[in-house]
């Protein structure tokens, strides 16, 4: 086994997409349009909610922290992706590639987290109106943020420290840009059941029971939604709920797909796993503030506002 104990550091080689030559201009520049798309998405979101008072309310607090938590899930992504692919740089010592495997996950469990507060913001707004702005206060909104953030780092981290203990041998090829809890654990050469069963157990507590939150709630707001008389008021009071179920969706669906087939689907060819993960980490950063812009009024009106004054 090759461990840390060893004549020298323990050295990851990460996987460029499947088909490619790892130096690919074509495919670096749109990349990197990816992360400015992104970049420039989240933190005009993050600047319009707070110079503009109008959108001090809780749907866009809880919006405000999602772009945080999607600048955090691609930012941990950014340096080896665009290392591959610019640089040709594909090794990547032990211990930055647990750093990196610790914030893909925590981020992707934090934004797991605030998509169910806005879950239950909606099902607020839309079951209960007249109490929405009494049971969703501002320091209701800070403590539940601080309980997914917190829920997120710690939940984690013991998957980072039993991965420090695990010896390495053979190949020490990952399948993706990036590391990965599962992609790591099947170099491993020791015994992994303690690690496996500890992140398919952080998996239920975190993304399954999330996901199963999120459904409850929308099967009560369309029970709600379904009783309003009145067609105009029914589509008004869904069409609020649309947006979150974009981001839902683009956040959920690569992510079962890609625990699908890190678990079941070893025989299906590396261009699947790859794109997939991908996705995962990539899409719903980049598209969420683009849905938000685009279907919510309020961000659409203050985003004209500025194109008119720079025009």
């Amino acid at each position: 086994p090759f461990n840390r104990t060893g004549s020298g550091p323990l050295i990851f080689i990460l996987t460029s997409i499947p088909g490619l030559p790892m130096s690919s201009s074509w495919m670096a520049l749109p990349l990197c349009c990816l992360y400015l798309l992104m970049l420039l998405g989240n933190c005009t979101l993050l600047w319009m909610i707070k110079t503009d008072h109008s959108l001090h309310t809780p749907m866009y607090y809880w919006l405000s922290i999602l772009a945080m938590a999607d600048l955090g899930l691609s930012l941990s992504t950014l340096p080896t992706m665009l290392g591959i692919f610019w640089f040709e740089s594909t090794s990547l010592c032990f211990e930055a590639c647990v750093v990196q495997m610790y914030f893909i996950h925590s981020f992707s469990a934090i934004e797991s987290g605030v998509l169910v507060a806005m879950a239950f913001d909606r099902f607020i707004a839309i079951c209960y109106p007249l109490r929405y702005a009494s049971v969703l206060t501002s320091s209701l909104i800070m403590k539940a943020a601080g309980v997914i953030f917190m829920r997120g780092i710690f939940v984690v981290l013991p998957v980072a420290i039993l991965m420090q203990k695990m010896p390495f041998c053979g190949s020490r090829v990952l399948s993706h840009s990036f590391c990965l809890h599962q992609d790591m654990l099947r170099l491993v050469c020791g015994d992994v059941r303690v690690n496996s069963l500890y992140g398919l157990t952080a998996v239920i507590l975190t993304k399954g029971l999330d996901s199963l939150t999120i459904l409850l709630s929308y099967m009560m707001i369309i029970r709600a939604v379904l009783n309003i008389v009145t067609p105009e008021t029914r589509a008004k009071a869904f069409s609020t709920c649309i947006s979150h179920l974009c981001a839902v969706l683009t956040f959920y669906i690569p992510l079962i797909g890609l625990s699908i087939t890190h678990r079941f689907g070893k025989h299906l060819p590396p261009l699947t796993h790859t794109l997939l993960a991908d996705a995962y980490l990539l899409v719903p950063p980049v598209l969420n503030p683009l849905v938000y812009s685009w279907k919510t009024k309020q961000i659409r009106r203050r985003i004209l506002i500025l194109l008119h004054r720079r025009g």
